[in-house]
């Protein structure tokens, strides 16, 4: 599976209203270390359908970040059953990534 880009718009129908636990990096163009974290994220989202993976750019989706609280980026959040069930702060390694989704 692809990543998603997740926006204001459509957070509800793919995030909280996932049948499936949500993976979400909170990144931005300008962050190296965001951009380290990147092909990470995509290599878990096209191993793993049990997964959905989105990723909210805090530049363009302002509202999403306050809501999730972000204060430094890359932040990685996973939703279950629309709730928040885990956040991590930094790049992490892929594993750590599968553990909190698991």
């Amino acid at each position: 599976m692809s990543v998603i880009e997740i926006t204001a718009e459509n957070f509800e129908s793919e995030v909280l209203k996932s049948e499936k636990p949500v993976l979400l990096d909170f990144w931005a163009v300008w962050c190296g270390p965001c951009r380290m974290l990147s092909p990470v994220i995509d290599e878990i989202a096209e191993e793993n359908d049990d997964i959905k993976v989105g990723k909210v750019n805090v530049d363009e989706q302002s509202s999403l970040a306050q809501k999730f609280g972000i204060m430094s980026i890359p932040t990685i959040a996973v939703i279950k059953n629309g709730q928040t069930i885990d956040t991590k702060v930094g790049v992490r390694p892929k594993q750590e990534i599968l553990d909190m989704v698991k």
